[in-house]
Order: C-alpha cells, then sequence, then structure tokens
C-alpha cells in the first residue's frame, strides 16, 4: 500500500532519469560542439528545478486531495501558475542575453518545462480518477 501511495514520486524520479538522459543524447548529436557548456544553466540543474517543483506540486496536490477533494483540480491550475512564475524568473537571464548559444538554450529549457507539465498533469488526472 505504501509503494503505490508513493508512485506518483516514483514515477517523477523515473520520468526525470529517463528524461535527462535521452536530453543529453540528443544534445550531443543536435546541439552545436561548445555551446552548452555556455549555458546559463546546466540541462541537469534545470531537471532538478524542475522535478523538485513537480515533487512539491504533487506533495501540495496530495495535501488538498486529503483535505478538499472537490479542490484538487483549481488547486492544480494555481500550482501550476505559480511554477511558471518561478520558470519565468529563472528565463530571464536566458531571454536577456542575446548569443550564439540562446536559442539552443530556450529550446532545451522550455522542452524541459513542456516534459514536467506533462507528467504533472498526468499523475493529477490520476489524483482526479481516484475514487478513494
Amino acid at each position: 500500500m505504501k509503494i503505490k501511495k508513493n508512485s506518483s514520486f516514483i514515477i517523477i524520479l523515473i520520468a526525470a532519469i529517463v528524461g535527462l538522459v535521452i536530453q543529453e543524447i540528443l544534445s550531443y548529436f543536435l546541439t552545436p560542439k561548445g555551446l552548452e557548456s555556455e549555458f546559463v544553466y546546466p540541462i541537469p540543474l534545470l531537471y532538478l528545478i524542475f522535478g523538485g517543483l513537480s515533487l512539491a506540486i504533487l506533495l501540495a496536490l496530495a495535501k488538498v486531495k486529503e483535505n478538499a477533494p472537490d479542490s484538487v483540480g483549481y488547486a492544480f491550475l494555481a500550482f501550476t501558475t505559480l511554477k511558471m512564475a518561478i520558470a519565468y524568473t529563472f528565463l530571464r537571464p536566458i531571454i536577456h542575453t542575446h548569443l550564439p548559444k540562446t536559442p539552443a538554450e530556450k529550446i532545451h529549457f522550455f522542452a524541459i518545462f513542456i516534459y514536467f507539465l506533462a507528467i504533472e498533469t498526468y499523475l493529477t488526472i490520476r489524483i482526479l480518477n481516484n475514487k478513494q
């Protein structure tokens, strides 16, 4: 029973590791050599940040589910909005630099953001469909 309760956290952890490995492999072949070392935020750090935010959101949604099960959807929207605001604060230094690396760094940043948003959405749907 305890493993089932923590399965969302395990899914995020495994998805983060798999996503990081896949993105590093794609980055090795698609990103011009030397550009990745000049990124404002290294790709593993972005995975750590967004993975941590996703874990925090799912933990908060689990608490909302216990206290007010009808408000999980609204809480997801509120937490996702907060996550977007936090992501924007991290994105600002990338937006304000105009170097050859900037387009590749923006692509990596948004790909990671969308990847974790999709995972959170899937897990939130699982929480909403759980009838316990």
